[in-house]
């Protein structure tokens, strides 16, 4: 899939707080990974292997591999607008 990083840190940003920690313990990784998928890896300790940005208008584009993060936060941001 992809997606400007603009879209991208909105997402995660529209977040409600705890979201992070949520994600992370329903997939059961680490928080920092999450924090990481939303930065494009570009940010933390570790890049995140399956994120790859192109440079561009608006942050450039990412392509993700693996959306499932994406797809739980977007999950978060539909419950939280119910």
């Amino acid at each position: 899939m992809n997606l400007t990083f603009e879209e991208l840190r909105e997402i995660k940003h529209k977040l409600p707080s705890g979201s992070v920690k949520r994600i992370a313990k329903e997939l059961n990784i680490d928080e920092q990974e999450v924090r990481n998928y939303f930065s494009a890896g570009l940010n933390g300790k570790g890049r995140v292997s399956d994120v790859y940005v192109e440079p561009g208008p608006k942050g450039g584009i990412v392509h993700l591999e693996d959306t499932t993060i994406l797809n739980m936060a977007r999950r978060i941001l539909s419950e939280s607008a119910s």
